[in-house]
């Protein structure tokens, strides 16, 4: 009965897949599964093609089925599943519905539950690099608006900022106080200079004899008028 169930389910899967299968032997054949797997990495590469190796056991489907996965030759590497690898935990999906399906013909339900834990792992890694893309944009985000809002205001950095403005303005107002001594100084030195100057100066007239010769100039004049006022008031007219 059991070789009789197995002919049947093969004519079966013939007619649902028959673009899909391929008899390795009379108890044996694969079915290429093709997964439905949105894009949205923009990779370019087509979702993979898996291939399921099925075996018939002698008491089949009283006992499970020898079951295989592998990819067709030079399939393409794909990111988010690599079969060699993922091999062992798909396989592993299957075996609730192997243990509830025992006695009835299952390629077809085992066909349907491996493609459907497939994608959803595949689904779940797909999740998994947006959301890591997702925080490392908002991360990035983050730092960016940090440069604009600047430092949050706390009582503490408020008060470490007006220590330091009252600082910066007392040595602003120290050094403007500085500056303007420092003018200060520097005029009364231009007056003490321009001073010094004029008083070398008529040094130089002294020392050369130009304020004695005007004193005797001055003093000789004076004396000429005297002596001919005298000379007039001695003069005698005689007749």
């Amino acid at each position: 009965m059991g070789q009789e169930e197995q002919i049947e389910e093969r004519e079966v899967l013939g007619s649902i897949f028959p673009d899909e299968i391929a008899d390795i032997s009379e108890t044996a054949f694969r079915i290429s599964i093709a997964l439905d797997i949105p894009n949205d990495d923009d990779t370019g590469v087509e979702p993979p093609l898996m291939l399921l190796h099925v075996t018939y056991t002698e008491n089949y489907p009283d006992d499970a089925p020898i079951l295989d996965l592998s990819l067709p030759p030079s399939a393409p590497k794909y990111l988010y599943l690599d079969v060699p690898s993922d091999k062992a935990h798909l396989l592993a999906t299957l075996t609730p519905t192997i243990t509830e399906n025992l006695g009835m013909q299952m390629i077809f339900t085992l066909v349907s539950a491996l493609k459907e834990s497939t994608e959803a792992l595949i689904a779940d890694r797909q999740a998994a690099v947006r959301a890591a893309q997702e925080a490392q944009r908002l991360k990035l985000e983050e730092e960016e608006n940090r440069k604009f809002h600047g430092t949050p205001v706390t009582r503490e950095s408020f008060l470490a900022w007006r220590n330091g403005f009252r600082k910066e303005m007392e040595e602003d107002e120290a050094r403007r106080r500085a500056e303007a001594e420092g003018d200060e100084k520097k005029k009364k030195q231009g007056q003490v200079i321009r001073e010094e100057r004029k008083a070398m100066t008529g040094k130089e007239l002294w020392e050369k004899g130009l304020v004695g010769k005007i004193d005797e100039d001055e003093e000789g004049d004076e004396m000429d008028g005297e002596t001919l006022e005298s000379g007039v008031g001695k003069l005698s007219v005689t007749t």
